[in-house]
Order: C-alpha cells, then structure tokens, then sequence
C-alpha cells in the first residue's frame, strides 16, 4: 500500500529515453478552472501518460491562473472574465477538461465542442439529461470524444466485481447496496455543492457513483423509483431544495432490488470526532454475496469479499488487469481512464469505456429520483446554443 500511495503522489516520468515515441500525436489538455479535483483527476495521471500535454489552465481570477499553471505545470494560463473562452479559442488545444461546476457543465461544453474540442466532463455531466443528449448529438455531428469522467468504472477491482457477477458464480443477483458518504466538513458552508442554481445536493454530488454503480453492476436501468427521503442542508429558503443527504429505494429488472444512500454531511462522532467516509457496494445474490470497500480510491487500498452459501468466504483485490500489458499496481482510477479516453481520441480501442446514453440514463434516473423525494431536478442551463 505504502508503495502504491508513493508512486500515485510521485509517479516515474516516462522520457523518450526510456522507450519508444508515444504511439499518437501528443494532445494539448486545457483545464477549464483551478479546481480541487483537477491535480488528482488530471495533472497526476497526465505525468505518466506520454501522449498528454499539460498545455493550458483558464481561471476568472488571473492570478490565480497563474499560480495554479506554474504549481501543476502547466504551460500557459488564461485568466479574467474572457479567460475560459480564450482558452476554448486557442488552436493548440485538443482537448478540454471540464471540472466546472454541475450547473456549468452543459454551457462550456457546448462551447468546447464549437470550438472542436473534445471533452472529458466531470461528473454528473449536466443538471439534466435533456442537456446530456443535446452534448452527445452535437460531439456525435462534429466527430468529437465526450467522456463523463465516472472513473471508478475503468479500475480493474470494480470490472473484477462485475465479472464475478456476470459469471453467474453466485446466481442471479437479488439486492444490490449502494453507499457513499463524506464527513462533516467536506463541503463548507457556501460551497458551491449547496448551491441549487449550480446543481448542488447529495443526489448530485456523491449520489449519482451510487446511482451510476447500482445499474452498471445490475446490467439495467431502473423501472421504478419506490421511495426516496432527503433532508435539506439547512432550513433557509435558499437551500429547501438542496439535500445533503437521501436514501432511496429502487426497482430493476429482472426482479432486483436497488438500495441508495448518500450524505454529504456526516455528522461528527461526539459532535467533533470525524467520521471516516463510508464508499461501498454490497450485491446480494442467489446463492452468496459480493462486497466492494473503497471503489473511490481502490489504488490505495480495496477489497472484494465473496461470500458463497455453504463455501468459505474469500477477499480478492485487483490492482491490474490479467493478461492486460496496460496498468500498474499504483495506477489510480483516473490514470486508467485517462488512459481509455486518450485511446479513443486516439482512434483505438479503449479498455472500457462508457457510452453516450449510458450517461443519459445516469440523469435520468438522478432527476427521477429528485422527483420522488419533493426537492425536484436540478434547473437547466440558460444557455442557448448557436452555430453561429
């Protein structure tokens, strides 16, 4: 573990020295916004991936930019009010990498795609799912690569999980448990995760891993919401719609039971102890059961307890793929999909890869539940696309 966490902090720059010229033409990425996520779901993976180019930053605040590229190494950086837009109009750049908030994803990348980009998108992709279709018919008419950035599905533990289930080893699946919960904290007050406008809320935050990890494990969409129960942030008006935490109960086919929970604000043991985040998955089945713990961050630690009715229990763990030459042992989740999104826009083969209504039916399942339990989807985008 202690090696992993090491090589995933500082990973061994590969240089032409050590081998051939990368099998593609390098592509220029340009990060829209110096946020949180952007060093681990970028900048850290680009290091070992000799066909990414950390080419450009763009961020409202110039300065900030400007810290943020010469910090992360990128080479050049964008600020002001035009600053995303100038990014976007630079020929440079391939590529572009949208950590912005939920209620900004729909509007910057139709912008990038305009501008002929393709895009990795943070996830959830949009504020509805309307919005996610209109993103893949444009990426689809301008023969561009747009990827929701669900990253836990390229590691090789969560794909070990869904082999296991597909081989039908433990029958047919029965109930599956998903669980996603961060401390206290985690999402300050006046955090843009509370902000309703910009598609804040549990179900939107850390509920829509849940969401996109019962169906992919379940092979379905669900048919039915049966429950669903929110608690607000807090009792201001401006948050009524804006759930910190929800659980939820739905129906799949054939006969599967799915169960939800996410919070984004787990109260503090004695009211100041920390809680540690709860990240698993739980699949009941005929004959036994599989657990996943930590499908977030498997690199640094995960484990996949088998329970078969009548056998002995055993734990694996996946850090690569069998037979795969693709991958180290310290990879993160978001350097496998890094490495899948670079093969696309690359014109090969990706290992896995997440399609385009696999992303739509993610929303629409999001906002479904949003209308059972009251608060209702998040607003859409006022932006207006034009080709002109």
């Amino acid at each position: 573990m202690l090696r992993r966490l090491y090589y995933t902090l500082n990973p061994p720059i590969p240089t032409k020295a050590a081998g051939a010229d990368p099998p593609g033409k390098p592509l220029n990425f340009g990060s829209l916004g110096a946020a949180t996520i952007t060093p681990w779901a970028l900048v850290h993976a680009a290091k070992t991936h000799p066909e990414v180019v950390l080419y450009a930053v763009a961020a409202r605040d110039t300065k900030r930019a400007e810290e943020f590229a010469k910090k992360h190494g990128f080479q050049r950086s964008f600020g002001g009010s035009t600053g995303y837009q100038d990014l976007l109009d630079d020929p440079k750049v391939d590529v572009v990498y949208n950590p912005l908030p939920n209620g900004l994803h729909f509007e910057w990348t139709m912008k990038a795609l305009k501008a002929g980009k393709h895009v990795l998108l943070e996830k959830p992709a949009t504020n509805t799912s309307a919005e996610a279709a209109q993103i893949f018919a444009l990426a689809e008419s301008k023969n561009l690569i747009v990827l929701e950035a669900f990253h836990y599905r390229f590691h090789p533990s969560m794909q070990r999980v869904k082999e296991i289930l597909d081989s039908k080893e433990l029958g047919a699946i029965q109930r599956i448990s998903a669980t996603f919960t961060v401390p206290s904290g985690t999402a300050a007050e006046g955090d843009i995760r509370w902000d309703y406008e910009l598609g804040g809320g549990s179900v939107m935050d850390p509920g829509c891993y849940t969401v996109s990890i019962l169906r992919y494990l379940a092979s379905s969409n669900p048919t039915e919401v049966l429950t669903a129960k929110a608690v607000p942030y807090s009792t201001r008006p401006e948050h009524k719609q804006v759930d910190k935490m929800f659980w939820a109960t739905l129906s799949l086919q054939p006969e599967i039971i799915g169960e939800l929970h996410a919070n984004l604000d787990e109260s503090k043991i004695f009211g100041f102890i920390p809680r540690f985040p709860t990240i698993s998955a739980k699949v009941q089945c005929e004959k036994g059961t599989v657990e996943m713990f930590n499908f977030l961050a498997p690199s640094i630690y995960h484990s996949i307890a088998v329970s078969p009715k009548g056998k002995r229990r055993r734990v694996e763990k996946a850090y690569t793929f069998k037979g795969v030459a693709k991958g180290e042992a310290w990879w993160t989740t978001y350097r496998y999909q890094l490495e899948a999104f670079v093969d696309k826009v690359q014109g090969r083969t990706p290992q896995h890869w997440l399609d385009p209504q696999d992303t739509i039916d993610n929303m629409k399942c999001v906002e479904a539940i949003y209308e059972k339990d009251g608060f209702g989807p998040r607003p859409p985008s006022k932006y207006i696309y034009t080709e002109d």
